[in-house]
């Protein structure tokens, strides 16, 4: 239980805004190192030497879709709450928003995706399309991959209702106008209800309305941009799990970001009397949940590959139990399952704010292991046949290449700090106008 019963005179008539000279530093430093390093990585994607892109570029896949998951996650918690008319999230309710509206600034770090000098060394399956004979304009792309003689682009030929690169570029553009009007309406719709005279309960109606319908913009979004920039890395590659399994990670991470985010907050005198142990016990629980179905969707999808035996599906579990690899996924079944799910099992644990964002940090760790897992190992393998004089004798990593994954992850990192710490200073940081403000800070579980 609470302390104490949190009234309405607890509840600061006109918000908490977080006004902080250290937190406008920590965003104008971090602002400066994505821009300084943005223009390095631009030098490296975009510069005259061949290696340098076609490592980087999957550097910057691997930093890209990493925080790209957090974004996409903070817009799930949005939807979520409104649709399931969630009364204990309305105190951390902003902070979903928050976290959500970092997503449409994720286009300005997906941009080098739409460069063809970047897909090249990325998606073998475009270069295969655009480099057909179609004799002048008398066959279709798809014509020309039927005639090509070679029984390997079969398979790309019977994909290419969905692998198709107009189609291609159609759903990237799809996925940030999609999901970010849907994310920027909702909070716009929160944001409201904070200086209205009457706030009333229609926004709360008038939210879930509209969380309802656009929670298939969500699904879409996470599934096939997965399946677009990771997936693609490897045309030939066949997983039933994939979209559910990224959404995962996505949903579990995302809450770890969230549980971190409020415990700082309130350590710098912020929302104390809104957010109680019991919040941080539910958003732990939450935690613990998405932990196990993790778990659950990655012995899926490794169970239905190795059972059935498939070289199209088994080659992706081959290449990551090759070398070194092997004992990153080992670890994963180690450290991303089986610590977390004993540790967060205790209750007490999950209702200290310390604590508990301890176990997020270490949560997040796990999550760049996981995607450091499916996008590197592929660089190896595709460089190897696209650039054989270069990267022949490489076994199954490339000598210094991995400065270049620190260094993307620490370009989009500081970015998505940048625009994080940008969207929580903008408006209140709970909605403090909202009817159930006191239900949710009196919540018991």
């Amino acid at each position: 239980m609470a302390s104490h019963i949190v009234t309405s005179a607890d509840v600061a008539p006109d918000g908490e805004r977080l006004k902080s000279a250290k937190v406008d530093k920590i965003k104008m430093i971090a602002g400066g190192v994505s821009l300084l390093l943005s223009i390095v990585s631009a030098i490296l994607l975009f510069g005259p030497k061949e290696t340098w892109t076609a490592n980087y570029a999957y550097s910057w896949v691997f930093a890209l879709f990493f925080f790209f998951t957090l974004a996409v996650g903070g817009c799930f918690w949005t939807l979520l709450h409104n649709v399931s008319n969630s009364g204990w999230g309305t105190s951390v309710r902003r902070v979903f928003e928050n976290l959500g509206a970092v997503y449409p600034w994720m286009f300005i770090f997906a941009i080098p995706l739409l460069i063809p000098n970047v897909q090249q060394y990325l998606y073998e399956w475009m270069n295969m399309h655009r480099g057909l004979d179609t004799h002048g304009g008398e066959y279709s792309v798809k014509e020309a991959l039927h005639h090509t003689g070679d029984p390997h682009d079969h398979l790309l030929y019977l994909k290419h209702w969905y692998l198709n690169i107009p189609f291609w570029y159609g759903r990237f553009i799809f996925y940030f106008i999609g999901l970010s009007a849907v994310i920027l309406g909702l909070r716009k719709l929160s944001v409201a209800q904070d200086t209205d005279p009457n706030p009333g309960t229609s926004r709360l109606f008038r939210a879930r309305f509209h969380s309802t319908y656009t929670l298939i913009i969500f699904a879409i979004t996470i599934t096939f941009a997965g399946f677009d920039w990771l997936k693609g890395l490897d045309y030939t590659w066949f997983s039933t799990m994939w979209g559910v399994y990224l959404f995962a990670g996505s949903a579990l991470n995302s809450m770890a970001v969230i549980i971190i985010t409020v415990a700082l907050l309130q350590r710098a005198g912020y929302m104390k009397k809104v957010v109680t142990p019991e919040h941080f016990h539910i958003k732990g629980k939450l935690l613990l949940a998405f932990t196990i179905f993790w778990a659950y969707v990655t012995f899926s999808q490794y169970f239905l590959i190795w059972y059935a035996n498939i070289t199209e599906e088994t080659k992706y579990f081959l290449i990551r139990n090759t070398g070194g690899w092997n004992i990153g996924m080992m670890a994963l079944v180690v450290f991303h399952f089986v610590v977390p799910f004993v540790i967060l099992l205790q209750a007490w644990l999950k209702r200290n704010p310390k604590t508990l964002s301890l176990m997020a940090v270490y949560t997040l760790v796990m999550h760049i292991l996981d995607h450091y897992l499916i996008a590197i190992p592929e660089r190896s393998i595709s460089l190897m046949n696209m650039l054989p004089d270069v990267y022949g004798d490489v076994e199954t990593t490339i000598p210094g290449a991995f400065l270049g994954d620190i260094l993307a992850f620490i370009t989009i990192g500081s970015g998505f700090v940048f625009f994080y710490l940008r969207s929580l200073g903008q408006n209140n940081l709970y909605p403090n106008r909202d009817p159930r403000i006191l239900e949710s800070a009196n919540v018991s579980n």
